[in-house]
């Protein structure tokens, strides 16, 4: 005969439910050491370099829907980024018709002089239409649930703006060490 099959009676594998208890256990001291160390929370970062108008709503709808999700979210602005936090500025974003393929407009045709300020028209009347939020009202909206907004030093050095025109809560003084 042959004693390739343990024996029921001298088998130490442990049972379903064993097993079942075990993995309970593990889970609750990992929920205990997730809690004891923040390590639960749900986070997110997002970069945002440009300033035009279809560029400024991306990183605003996703920091506003990800805070109301519970995430605790930092919005670093660096370079043309920095116009979406301008309080006066940002309430006059300018669209590109150029370089942007989907655009409805040829890029020989958006190139003629008036071409950005009738698509920014196109585009506003459509947030309009909409009733989609405003920049402004994303902004407060986001500032409200706790995200935070960084502008980045070596950019408002380099572009010489003044941090007073910034909307009251962004954080500034962030070099790239403390977005990191």
């Amino acid at each position: 005969m042959s004693t390739d099959t343990p024996d029921a009676s001298t088998d130490d594998t442990p049972s379903r439910a064993e097993l079942a208890a075990r993995v309970e256990e593990l889970e609750e001291e990992l929920a205990d050491v997730a809690a004891e160390t923040g390590e639960d929370e749900k986070k997110m970062s997002i970069i945002a370099t440009k300033g035009t108008l279809d560029m400024a709503y991306p990183p605003l709808i996703l920091a506003s829907t990800a805070a109301a999700f519970g995430y605790e979210v930092t919005v670093f602005h660096t370079f043309w980024g920095l116009e979406i936090l301008h309080e006066e500025r940002s309430k006059d974003l300018k669209l590109s018709s150029v370089g942007n393929p989907n655009m409805p407009v040829p890029n020989v045709i958006g190139a003629i002089p008036g071409m950005d300020r009738m698509t920014t028209k196109m585009m506003e009347k459509k947030i309009d239409d909409n009733e989609t939020a405003s920049i402004e009202e994303l902004i407060e909206t986001s500032l409200d649930m706790g995200v935070e907004f960084q502008a980045c030093q070596m950019t408002i050095d380099l572009m010489d703006y003044d941090e007073e025109n910034f909307y009251d809560g962004v954080t500034t003084g962030v070099g790239a060490a403390t977005a990191i």
